[in-house]
């Protein structure tokens, strides 16, 4: 496989990083576009999770999520996040540290439009990160919404969104023998990007 040389727009470079990831057989990597989120809460406790990218673009890297979970209710109050994706069969990994938005109701209007039903369901049947007293607590709570909806199309939860993090860093890890890794960080400057080299 080709080394991935250094170009002058890490967002580019990521894209080539995700396709490879994604042309991989599924059993290598089941997930390609899973990352890990890391946020703060207003005491300062971090606390990380895998999140699933949904869409990337110059403006940032976009998820989405139940806007009363634990996450998004640390990302409401601290408006900075770090993620991390992890490709081991590829020896290559991308940190990503910026600062987080909301992504517009229309966008995320038409990317739940495009979940399974199944999924959409779900947003609205699901109390995330909220206690349960037993498990058919949130299979009750799926008949209902599944009833409430039948035959008809289901609308995004007012309380589901998506958010962007646009990014301030990016940094490419690339294994190599004896842990000489490359490393190549994106520094946000202006408009554009300074590239740094990095010792492993």
């Amino acid at each position: 496989m080709a080394t991935v040389r250094p170009l002058h727009d890490p967002i580019v470079l990521f894209r080539q990083y995700l396709a490879e990831a994604q042309a991989l057989p599924r059993d290598l990597i089941p997930e390609p576009t899973a990352f890990s989120l890391a946020t703060v809460s207003e005491d300062g406790q971090p606390s990380v999770r895998i999140v699933l990218l949904k869409d990337v673009t110059e403006g940032g890297f976009v998820f989405y999520t139940n806007l009363e979970s634990r996450k998004a209710r640390e990302l409401s109050s601290n408006r900075r996040a770090a993620m991390s994706f992890h490709w081991p069969q590829l020896e290559r990994q991308v940190r990503i540290e910026g600062r987080v938005s909301r992504v517009p109701d229309e966008e995320a209007d038409e990317y739940f439009a495009t979940r399974p039903r199944g999924s959409q369901i779900g947003a609205w049947a699901s109390r995330q990160s909220r206690p349960m007293q037993r498990a058919a607590d949130l299979e009750t709570r799926v008949a209902e919404f599944e009833k409430k909806y039948n035959g008809v199309s289901v609308p995004r939860p007012p309380f589901w969104s998506g958010f962007r993090i646009e990014p301030a860093v990016i940094e490419f890890w690339k294994g190599k023998p004896s842990r000489l890794h490359d490393r190549q960080v994106y520094l946000r400057d202006g408009k554009g990007w300074r590239v740094q080299m990095l010792y492993p």
